[in-house]
């Protein structure tokens, strides 16, 4: 069996996880969740603690308990803590702009970038070269993430463009004559 997926979820207090035949419902304090369940596992509730187990002994039933379990955890997660991606403008000019539920971008194009943040996803920028993606849902806020760095990756010879807090550019050497 699935390491991951042998590992119950405690449910902290304040969530409320319901199972039906074909989804998991995830509610807490930072919104609601939902994510299609899989026909070859079987989810249970003990006091808490939900489980994971295959429906059957084949291999792809093995994988998807713990794919689902991992789901469900980022969910949990996500509605009692929330999830968020830090990414940093760098470059002479290159500022970021925070207005309700848009994000105004200057990166270096003849014309600003406004990009639409979706519902549950909330945006900010602390500093001009700083924006911090907030939310319940991970797969959400990196994919929002990925689009905004998408705007201007960041280049390898001056490290220019729009980068994670985490990322590391490696900047190449110039040709030489």
């Amino acid at each position: 069996m699935s390491r991951i997926g042998k590992m119950p979820i405690t449910i902290p207090a304040g969530v409320d996880v319901s199972i039906k035949q074909d989804q998991v419902n995830v509610k807490g304090a930072g919104g609601s969740l939902t994510v299609a369940a899989s026909m070859l596992v079987t989810i249970t509730n003990d006091a808490g603690k939900l489980s994971f187990a295959p429906a059957n002994d084949s291999r792809e039933a093995n994988a998807m308990s713990g794919t689902l379990r991992q789901l469900v955890n980022n969910m949990v997660t996500g509605v009692t803590k929330g999830f968020e991606k830090k990414l940093l403008l760098v470059g002479v000019g290159y500022k970021a702009a925070a207005s309700g539920e848009k994000l105004n971008l200057a990166v270096g194009y003849s014309h600003p970038v406004n990009i639409e943040m979706p519902a549950g996803i909330t945006v900010a920028t602390p500093t001009p070269t700083e924006v911090v993606i907030k939310g319940a849902d991970r797969q959400r806020v990196g994919q929002i993430a990925a689009e905004i760095r998408a705007v201007r990756p960041p280049e390898p010879y001056k490290g220019k463009g729009i980068r994670y807090s985490d990322e590391k550019i490696t900047i190449k050497e110039t040709k030489k004559k």
